[in-house]
């Protein structure tokens, strides 16, 4: 393979570190290293650099450890075999990333377990180029952001599941309101996940949480929004549960057959109503407790026997007239004559 004279490269916007394809250099060789660059030469297991921006003449001037390693004597042109690794310093800053699956978690506010997923996106820089070759990047010949995003993609899954968990009971919020919390949530996920990749040789820029969303699906997700959705329409009437199960019990009382089914019914939605602070205006709560009190005059029907307030004036079951009336007079219940004129109601067939 022929000396190399020039070594530089051309780095596409994705990629960290590019590994140049030939080791034969030599004590003339020059390496370019461009703007946003760093180069890393590395020279029977030690590392050189690194070079920044700039032409660097590989010689014992720079590389000291060529004296020693390869015996390069003063002067001369003396070809040595070395490897030259080149680091992106640019700063991308639309790296994504997401929760893989659905992470349950306990609403605080409604105490039900409901399946979360975060998105967001991150920007990171190289800022030890060394530490980022020797633990990162080890033996590839290339490193691109598809590669980093992959194997920061579990730490920061663990990370994200722990801290959105912990901000959630922290504020008390429903998950349904962790949106208005991005912004903290964001700078809290920031300094913990840039601790980790510090230990790599990487700058964490910056960290967003763009979305908390939940699966549309989910049962559990359903039914959460289903009884959000008639709690803001109680609101809005202006009652709550309790009474609105008060309404429940007055209307199944009014479907069943019979009066006294139905008086009885209504009798107990008003108990519960008066309960919670009035659910059913006064006068109505009054009516049928006179409806209800066995002191009340009552009256028999002839025909059938049904018993039915003295106020009634035919018979809710046959239909007979349980009022009559005599010289513009109603008469009494019972009444065989009439207590203004004499008249025989039972002759008359009344």
């Amino acid at each position: 393979m022929a000396i190399i004279n020039v070594v530089k490269w051309n780095a596409s916007p994705d990629e960290f570190v590019w590994k140049y394809p030939s080791d034969k250099l030599t004590t003339a060789t020059r390496l370019i290293v461009s703007v946003s660059q760093e180069a890393v030469v590395v020279l029977g297991g030690e590392l050189s650099g690194p070079f920044g921006p700039g032409t660097h003449i590989l010689d014992t001037k720079n590389i000291p450890i060529l004296r020693h390693l390869v015996n390069v004597p003063f002067g001369g042109d003396t070809p040595y075999s070395a490897e030259v690794w080149f680091v992106q310093k640019t700063t991308p800053l639309n790296l994504l990333w997401g929760t893989q699956d659905p992470v349950p978690l306990l609403d605080p506010k409604f105490n039900v377990p409901v399946p979360v997923r975060c998105f967001g996106q991150f920007g990171v820089t190289v800022a030890d180029s060394v530490r980022f070759l020797r633990k990162l990047v080890g033996t590839y010949d290339t490193f691109n952001t598809a590669m980093l995003c992959d194997h920061f993609k579990g730490m920061v899954q663990t990370k994200v599941k722990a801290l959105v968990a912990a901000e959630i009971s922290r504020s008390g919020c429903s998950v349904f309101e962790i949106n208005q919390n991005l912004e903290a949530l964001s700078a809290a996920l920031a300094r913990e996940i840039g601790a980790a990749f510090a230990e790599f040789g990487v700058d964490l820029v910056n960290f967003y949480v763009q979305s908390v969303n939940f699966p549309q699906d989910d049962p559990a997700i359903a039914a959460l929004r289903q009884s959000l959705t008639k709690r803001a329409d109680m609101s809005i009437l202006g009652y709550n549960y309790t009474q609105e199960r008060s309404f429940d019990v007055l209307q199944g009382a009014a479907q069943n057959e019979g009066t006294a089914g139905a008086i009885a019914g209504a009798g107990l939605g008003l108990g519960l109503g008066a309960a919670v602070g009035g659910a059913i205006s006064p006068s109505v709560t009054q009516t049928v407790s006179g409806v209800l009190d066995t002191s009340a005059p009552r009256i028999t029907c002839p025909g059938c026997g049904t018993q039915s307030s003295a106020e009634t004036k035919f018979c809710p079951e046959c239909g007979k007239a349980l009022r009559v009336v005599c010289c513009g007079k109603p008469l009494p219940p019972g009444a065989k004559f009439c207590p203004e004129c004499g008249r025989d109601l039972q002759k008359n067939g009344d």
